[in-house]
């Protein structure tokens, strides 16, 4: 089968979004299909087209249910499409519409969705291969921020928070990201420069960053919206578990219960969480074994499997629907 894959960011880019693109056009190819990956849709036929991001995608989607109206279209849905986007924009709601099928990336994104389209609403957790347990340091308590510096991560509140830390603690942080937004690249050397225990590491390869993840005690991800954050399948996938703001997005990937979630925004909080695990043994092993229940939900194979099924169940249903 063609498959036309649009996608707002490409590989190079090196961001949620192009890593999710690359992932499942492999596993799409794996599957025996031909798949073509764009920014922009070449209006060269397709027998169904798979779109990354409901609002910046929507100039492929119209144009492609326009020329091929028999052909399915299923869009993908990103942090800001489903916590933004859909509830303020008009071309991302006309995305909606204009989809046969609709995937989220973890259990809570459909919800966010009109009654009337939830019908047509999947989710589908991202993945990542497992890690060898990795070494880790003995004489500090590592803590790992991958995240771009743009303001939907809320990129510096580790930092915020490493300022209420105790002088005796051994937390030392590494945030990997590079800057996105005009500001964020002196806001970081300024953090960097007041607090000793904070270091900004930039943007480092995705291989790198994993590497990075695994040989640390803890992720942090502090963001005010996620449509389905691959950095946690990636944390869990190595054995390091996380402390996340509790949103909608973070919630539905690590579930109702974890006990690793701070209000988003609250440093004095996320402070407290960090001195916890660094201290109290008995949190930190209920953390990484809350994590590890999760583990089954972001394996590759699962993924792998999921991915193509869409595409024989909406590809099957568009030839069961009678001709006009």
């Amino acid at each position: 089968m063609r498959i036309a894959l649009i996608t707002p960011f490409l590989p190079t880019a090196r961001n949620g979004n192009s890593h999710t693109a690359v992932r499942w056009a492999r596993f799409l190819r794996q599957a025996g299909h031909r798949v073509s990956m764009a920014v922009q849709w070449d209006e060269k036929p397709a027998d169904l087209m798979i779109a990354l991001h409901a609002r910046r995608s929507h100039a492929a989607i119209a144009r492609f249910a326009a020329l091929q109206p028999d052909r399915p279209v299923i869009l993908v849905l990103t942090g800001t499409d489903v916590y933004r986007d859909i509830h303020c924009d008009a071309d991302a709601r006309k995305s909606l519409v204009l989809a046969h099928g609709i995937v989220a990336l973890q259990e809570q994104g459909p919800l966010e969705l009109p009654e009337a389209l939830r019908p047509k609403a999947r989710f589908i957790y991202q993945s990542s291969p497992r890690l060898k347990p990795a070494s880790r340091p003995v004489r500090t308590f590592d803590i790992c921020v991958a995240a771009h510096l743009r303001e939907e991560k809320d990129p510096f509140r580790a930092a915020l928070a490493a300022r209420l830390l105790p002088a005796d603690s051994r937390i030392r942080i590494r945030h990997i990201g590079g800057p996105l937004e005009t500001g964020m690249a002196e806001r970081a050397q300024r953090h960097a420069a007041e607090v000793p225990r904070w270091h900004w590491l930039g943007a480092l390869t995705h291989g790198e960053t994993r590497r990075r993840i695994a040989r640390s005690h803890l992720l942090v991800l502090s963001s005010r919206m996620e449509g389905g954050a691959n950095v946690i399948c990636e944390a869990v996938m190595a054995g390091t578990p996380v402390l996340a703001s509790r949103i909608p997005g973070n919630v539905g990937m690590l579930g109702a219960e974890y006990a690793g979630y701070f209000p988003f925004g609250d440093e004095t909080a996320l402070a407290e969480l960090m001195l916890r695990a660094e201290q109290d043994p008995d949190f930190y092993r209920q953390l990484t074994e809350q994590c590890a229940v999760r583990a089954p939900l972001f394996e590759p194979a699962r993924e792998a499997a999921a991915i193509p099924a869409l595409v024989r169940e909406f590809v099957e249903t568009e030839r069961m629907k009678p001709s006009a």
